[in-house]
């Protein structure tokens, strides 16, 4: 493995483990020339599973993509990338155990939507704000206020008006 800092084309791995559930193995590289450590994960490669894009077009599916995704729209939001990691494992696995081998971009990135719903409100809807090509804030606007109801349903439902003093 060629190290990132110096291009030295023989670095050692000082470490091993599983990660992703098993799913791939995390090493702990160091390059003997700058002494810079770096972390890589091995992991299967299915080549067969392939994503349709709007056009028509066909490319291998790229857990890479969906993590680029959570990043863009998690930036400076509170969000570990452990946390990150996982929603990408979760979305991931979904499709590379699915047995259709042609999955549709619009199927992968409501997948996209449900996991950042879920994870920050702020990061869904700058995900959603792309993703859905909202043409005006009319359509922006109908987005977050089907956020509030989400939100807001529960505590309506739990506040309970006192009685009047007379």
């Amino acid at each position: 493995m060629k190290c990132p800092e110096c291009g030295h084309s023989d670095t050692s791995v000082i470490d091993s483990r599983m990660a992703r559930e098993g799913l791939a193995i995390r090493r702990r590289r160091e390059c003997p020339t700058c002494k810079k450590r770096f972390t890589t994960y091995e992991q299967i490669e299915d080549a067969t599973l392939m994503v349709i894009k709007k056009d028509g077009r066909r490319e291998p599916f790229d857990r890479q993509k969906i993590k680029s995704g959570l990043l863009k729209a998690c930036e400076k939001r509170p969000i570990s990338m452990d946390t990150i990691e996982k929603a990408v494992n979760r979305i991931a696995q979904t499709y590379e155990g699915s047995p259709d081998k042609e999955i549709p971009t619009s199927e992968i990135g409501e997948a996209l939507m449900t996991e950042l719903k879920e994870l920050d409100k702020v990061a869904y809807v700058r995900f959603a704000s792309v993703y859905r090509e909202f043409k005006d804030i009319s359509e922006f606007m109908d987005e977050l206020k089907g956020l509030l109801k989400i939100k807001l349903a529960p505590q309506q439902s739990s506040v309970r008006k006192k009685p009047r003093k007379h």
